[in-house]
Formats: C-alpha cells, sequence, structure tokens
C-alpha cells in the first residue's frame, strides 16, 4: 500500500496555487463588469457598418480650400461612385457653388460643424448652434437638411452625440484613415485604404489634400476590381432598428429582425 504524504511545503504551495486562481477569476470578473458598465455608458457615433453586400462609403472632410472639387467630381462620375462631402459651414460660406456643384453630381453634403470646434469643449447650447447654423447653410443651397453629422477632428463624447441625436441626426465617424492630410504620397494613400477596406467600410479622405486627386483613380480602380459598390453614408447606414456595438460598428438588431418575420 503506498502512503501519500503530504507535507507543510506541499500545503503552502497548493495554498498559494488555489489563492492565485481565485485571484485571477476575481480579477478577471472585476474587469468584466468595468468594460460591460464602460461599454453602456459610453456612446459611440457610427463607424462602420456590418453588411455583406461589398457596399462601402467614400467620404470627404471639406474646411480647407476648394482647388480640387471639380476634379473629385470628374474622378467619382468615372467611377459611378457616390461619395458624401462633410462640409463646415464657413466652407460653405465661401465656396456656395462647390456645394451645389457636388450636390448636382449625386453627392450626398452632409454637416461637420459651422466653426470647426472642438465640440465637447462647448455648451450644449453651442454644439446646437454650430450643428444647426451648417445645416441651415446647407439646406439653403441644397433644398436638402443634412441627416448626418461628423465631429470635426474626430472629436466627440456623450454630450455631442445626444446633441447631434435630438437633431434628428446620426453621429458619423470612420474605419479607414487615408491620412491624406498629412501630405502622404499617392502610393502611401492608397495602401492606406484598398487593404483595409472591408465591407460596410466608411473612408476618410480630405478635399484639397495635396495627393488625394492622383491616389483616388486607382483606390476606385482596385476597389471595384474587389467587388465593392461606391454609396452614400446615408445609404450605407441603418437608420432604424440597430445597435452599436463596442468597435462602432453599426448592425441590424437581432431582435427586431426576427419580429419582422412573425
Amino acid at each position: 500500500m503506498r502512503y501519500i504524504i503530504i507535507t507543510k511545503k506541499t500545503i503552502i504551495i497548493c495554498g498559494a496555487v488555489i489563492l492565485a486562481i481565485a485571484l485571477f477569476f476575481c480579477i478577471f470578473k472585476v474587469n468584466e463588469e468595468f468594460v460591460i458598465a464602460n461599454t453602456k455608458n459610453k456612446l459611440l457615433p457610427i463607424y462602420s457598418v456590418q453588411r455583406n453586400d461589398k457596399k462601402i462609403a467614400i467620404s470627404f472632410d471639406a474646411a480647407w480650400g476648394n482647388e480640387d472639387t471639380e476634379q473629385l467630381i470628374s474622378i467619382l462620375k468615372r467611377f459611378n461612385a457616390k461619395a458624401t462631402f462633410f462640409v463646415v459651414g464657413e466652407w460653405v460660406d465661401k465656396f456656395p457653388n462647390s456645394v451645389k456643384a457636388l450636390a448636382d453630381a449625386g453627392h450626398d453634403i452632409e454637416n461637420h460643424s459651422d466653426t470647426h470646434p472642438h465640440m465637447p469643449k462647448l455648451s450644449h447650447t453651442d454644439m446646437i448652434k454650430e450643428i444647426n447654423d451648417c445645416n441651415n447653410k446647407i439646406q439653403n443651397i441644397t433644398k436638402r437638411r443634412p441627416q448626418l453629422f461628423r465631429p470635426p477632428y474626430g472629436d466627440y463624447d456623450n454630450n455631442l452625440i445626444k446633441a447631434v441625436s435630438e437633431q434628428g441626426m446620426f453621429c458619423i465617424q470612420w474605419d479607414v484613415d487615408s491620412l491624406d492630410w498629412k501630405n502622404k504620397t499617392a502610393f502611401e494613400i492608397e495602401n492606406k485604404v484598398v487593404g483595409k477596406v472591408n465591407d460596410g467600410s466608411v473612408v476618410l479622405f480630405h478635399n484639397a489634400a495635396k495627393n488625394t486627386p492622383e491616389a483616388l483613380p486607382d483606390i476606385l480602380e482596385k476597389l471595384t476590381q474587389k467587388g465593392y459598390e461606391f454609396v452614400t453614408v446615408s445609404e450605407l447606414i441603418y437608420l432604424d432598428n440597430y445597435y452599436i456595438d463596442h468597435t462602432g460598428r453599426q448592425h441590424v438588431n437581432p431582435i427586431t429582425s426576427l419580429s419582422s418575420f412573425n
């Protein structure tokens, strides 16, 4: 008959292991609850959309110059691509003919604030003013009130998203950044975009960025070859019955979708 001899050292080691395991699960549980709590409390804009139909959205922020607007319109037309231009109200003041030309070409003109401030630094009243002043300027030219808002600098907080929602609008970010505003070469811009696009992506460009007109044709051609269709952001997103996950990806609400079949 064999006997198992349990020494004091063995007891101490076993106790330490049990304590370590218990501590691990305790920390894991606390962290899990912390993440869940923060996910519930933190409001997110839409960065991308869960889709399975090869649709993506090309978007431009218009806050600077105007020298390449006609060229961008021509390139987009060549590839039958509809884009979304998030324009600053002050840009609309300077270039109303460009706003009209973009709208007449079938592109969406959406809101990028009136004066391009860091929105979370503003009071709620000033946030609403920034949004509505820009909306009014766009509507006066296009006869269509914007549905989407993109925060300047990508800077947002819960208060801003609530303010945007109060206007019946959607807060939009992006999941693919061309970084064209850093004066990247056309080759670098192309590499930043083509390899990162997925179904439901929102791609960020800027008007008046130095090398975007050179990069854009190759980007659109390669994405077309991959089977992607270019739609406006308002056509890409779900307008109701949706939820946004912790990454900012918008999904159809599965419960609502299921009930529609009953």
